[in-house]
């Protein structure tokens, strides 16, 4: 952002048009001052001045990162998953999480360095490290050097963008000395991964933006295709990583869109040169960043080749991949007349009835059947126990295999009734069907189109034999084609608090898979329980890709249970609320997952700013009053203005999603806010030299071309006094350490707080923990 010439007051635009000199006296006599003006200011600081803070900011990172960070000694908060999964990595087991995995096999390739076995699984908080020997310091010191690398991006991105010393040091100040930035880099979790690829991300589009004037050239497509793997990295840690693509993506539309211009500086393109700019930033930016993304896939399926807890997500193909798998060994050709057990993929209640009825009325005043009634119970029983028939009532032949597609019934055991769906609403959903059962005369009788039911295995081929565990199917009722499905909703007490069974009218959904657990008839040493060793299959790697795409996504829209330390977007800018990550009583030592009060409310306050000078700057401009120069107006809103756009991005987003959130889903953009505010302090506190209103002048005037080169922080301010941007770095900074010095206990867990120095942290109520 740059403030030029000489400025104090309002310049008045006329609305009727400016009036010329004819032989342009006017403007030659006004370049001359300027540039007499430019040429007598000494030199503004230099290169080496930034190198220097560069060097010391580095330092410092590292120091707020690793300092101390073999404490606690035990596993804390969310390490139970990440180093979980590390482990899993290191054995070769087979997991499922709904995370990407880049940033999961930076975790095992740390393990595989040092030399760990994976023979840990952190199962529980509190666990030691040090009784069950894991290298805990060298999986933690990934997140520290990529959260300390972070801060360093953090000051590249201000020194590639023209800002002053004190500008650069004030943004990287804030993400420096911020509680939770640090908090959340000392511990495995992946957070500093992706804070970090979005960092990335930023910078490398700054780069490869201001080579715009030297299309195609190696450094132009060298950093497009940096930046696209910085995204790619960003979205392969965490799909919130999406939101630096559109980040990106709206600069670079923006960016298409000036050179569509055919009045632009730099001369029109043909559409023909418009076509290449747009396929090379595709290519670099969207393509290669999706097959970076697919690759990271591949060394996932690559490494985990074995069964293990991932097994129960993906399909019976799916998990006839991995060796040692438990369902494929245990599972069992199902034959008419079995008697089985069927269980919901999903919920893992089972299909189950007992005498009950259900009501006449329910609280809704609509009116039941009074069947018998059909629930989910989540418990073995008796009363989970269904006997194959065959469709023809005359169909008595016995050691016969049911395959994909044929037409059943199900004879309830112990109450002898045929299960059976008709056009009654059932309890909960009016637009789905209910489900009962009904006596043998009527199920062979009047009723018997109503108790056929079409087994559909998922995925199924023609004539393809129905297996217990691996055989997941949907149960379509033949006459209306609903399909079976259960929720979780408890029914109420007249039904037990179980769950309701009902035909589901989509039949597409996930939720209406079912398998079958077990045939309670067959003896435990009969023949066909025989276990015959089977032959690893393989798939398509796209088509594994798919499937677990599907799930991740699923599981990921389910995570809407709520959590004791959930927090709503609305809060984050004004840090209402942490997270405890962990206490130890004995010590009255805890680690508070909350970032630095101070710090995070000057940044949200400085945004608010920002906004309130763009609407000014409009307003003044509709009012014919023009209070910046050219330069200054272009660098607030093309310079601050993408590091506002890369906050609002990483921010509104949260306002739609349904899923569980937490505070450290802001980190990204409470980093887009600390650059907001070094450009802004900037912004207010400095002003351009003259030189580039000479630029912006001589075009005008038709004497010079603009400058083709992207002008440095000592270009833009040659002999200016940067004193007022000092001033307030310096007290900003000093109150922000201040806060992270006072909060410093809570975040690296250490020393000990009494209750009196708890009370005294609950600045906004903050629920943190006392010890007894």
């Amino acid at each position: 952002m740059a403030t030029t010439a000489p400025q104090g007051t309002l310049r008045q635009r006329s609305v009727a048009g400016s009036k010329k000199n004819k032989d342009g006296a006017s403007s030659d006599v006004e370049l001359d001052k300027l540039v007499k003006a430019a040429n007598q200011r000494p030199k503004a600081v230099s290169e080496n001045d930034h190198r220097i803070a560069f060097f010391i900011i580095t330092i410092l990172a590292f120091i707020t990162r690793f300092w101390g960070i073999s404490h606690p000694n035990e596993v804390v908060f969310d390490e139970v998953h990440f180093g979980k999964f590390a482990s899993y990595y290191l054995e070769k087991t087979y997991f499922f999480d709904v995370h990407p995995p880049f940033g999961k096999l930076l975790f095992a390739f740390v393990g595989w360095l040092v030399g760990f076995d994976g023979h840990f699984h952190f199962e529980n908080i509190g666990d030691s490290y040090i009784a069950n020997k894991v290298p805990y310091v060298a999986f933690r010191s990934l997140p520290a050097l990529l959260g300390a690398l972070t801060v360093s991006v953090v000051y590249l991105i201000m020194w590639e963008s023209g800002y002053s010393l004190p500008a650069c040091i004030l943004a990287a100040g804030l993400v420096l000395l911020d509680n939770a930035h640090i908090g959340q880099t000392r511990l495995i979790l992946l957070d500093a991964t992706l804070v970090f690829a979005m960092a990335c991300s930023l910078l490398c589009y700054i780069k490869f933006y201001k080579l715009r004037h030297e299309p195609f050239s190696r450094k132009w497509w060298k950093w497009l295709i940096l930046t696209g793997f910085a995204l790619s990295c960003d979205i392969s840690t965490k799909y919130v990583g999406l939101f630096a693509f559109i980040t990106i993506g709206s600069a670079v539309v923006i960016e298409l869109w000036d050179l569509l211009d055919i009045k632009r500086p730099g001369g029109a393109l043909t559409l023909a040169q418009f076509g290449k700019h747009f396929a090379a930033r595709a290519f670099g930016l969207i393509f290669l960043p999706f097959l970076f993304y697919l690759f990271w896939f591949q060394v996932h399926f690559t490494i985990l080749t074995r069964s293990g807890p991932g097994d129960d997500f993906m399909t019976p193909e799916f998990q006839e991949t991995l060796s040692d798998n438990i369902m494929l060994s245990n599972a069992i050709t199902i034959d008419y007349y079995d008697t089985i057990s069927i269980k919901h993929k999903e919920t893992k209640a089972y299909l189950h009835s007992h005498p009950e009825r259900y009501p006449l009325r329910y609280d809704d005043g609509r009116v039941s059947s009074q069947g018998q009634q059909v629930t989910g119970y989540p418990f073995n029983d008796t009363n989970n126990y269904w006997q194959i028939l065959p469709a023809g009532a005359d169909d008595k032949q016995l050691n016969r295999h049911i395959k994909n597609h044929d037409l059943i019934r199900l004879r309830h055991v112990v109450t002898d009734t045929i299960l059976l769906s008709h056009d009654v609403a059932s309890p909960y959903f009016p637009t789905n069907q209910e489900f009962t059962t009904v006596s043998l005369a009527d199920a062979y009788g009047d009723r018997a189109a109503d108790t056929l039911f079409e087994v559909r295995i998922e995925h199924g081929k023609p004539n393809q034999e129905w297996k217990t565990i691996s055989g997941h199917f949907k149960l379509i009722h033949n006459p209306s084609k609903v399909a079976m499905w259960t929720h979780t909703k408890p029914l109420p007490e007249w039904a037990f608090k179980q769950q309701e069974i009902n035909g589901n009218k989509q039949i597409a959904p996930s939720s209406n898979v079912w398998l079958v657990e077990d045939i309670s008839s067959l003896p435990a040493d009969h023949p066909r329980r025989a276990k015959v060793a089977k032959k690893v299959k393989t798939l398509p790697f796209l088509r594994k890709w798919f499937e677990l795409q599907r799930s991740m996504f699923w599981h990921n829209n389910q995570l809407t249970a709520s959590h004791p330390y959930a927090s709503l977007p609305y809060s984050w800018p004004f840090l209402l609320r942490g997270v405890s990550f962990w206490t130890q009583n004995n010590t009255r030592q805890q680690i508070y997952f909350l970032g630095n009060p101070i710090g995070w409310w000057i940044a949200s306050s400085v945004l608010a700013i920002y906004a309130g000078i763009i609407l000014a700057d409009q307003f003044s401009l509709r009012r014919g009053m023009d209070a910046l120069d050219h330069r200054s107006r272009s660098r607030l809103y093309n310079s601050t203005g993408f590091f506002f756009l890369a906050w609002a991005t990483h921010y509104f987003p949260f306002y739609v999603m349904g899923r569980q959130l937490f505070l450290h889903h802001y980190l990204p953009a409470h980093l887009a806010s600390a650059l907001v505010t070094g450009a802004l302090v900037e912004f207010i506190f400095s002003q351009d030299a003259v030189e580039h209103e000479v630029a912006h002048q001589a075009a005008k005037a038709g004497k010079s071309q603009t400058p083709k080169h992207h002008l440095t922080a000592r270009e833009r301010f040659a002999g200016q006094s940067l004193l007022g941007s000092w001033v307030a770095t310096g007290v900003i900074l000093t109150l922000v350490a201040a806060g992270w010095y006072f909060f410093l206990p809570l975040t690296y867990g250490y020393p000990g707080l009494t209750v009196e120095q708890v009370i005294r942290r609950k600045w906004l109520g903050y629920d943190l923990h006392f010890a007894k």
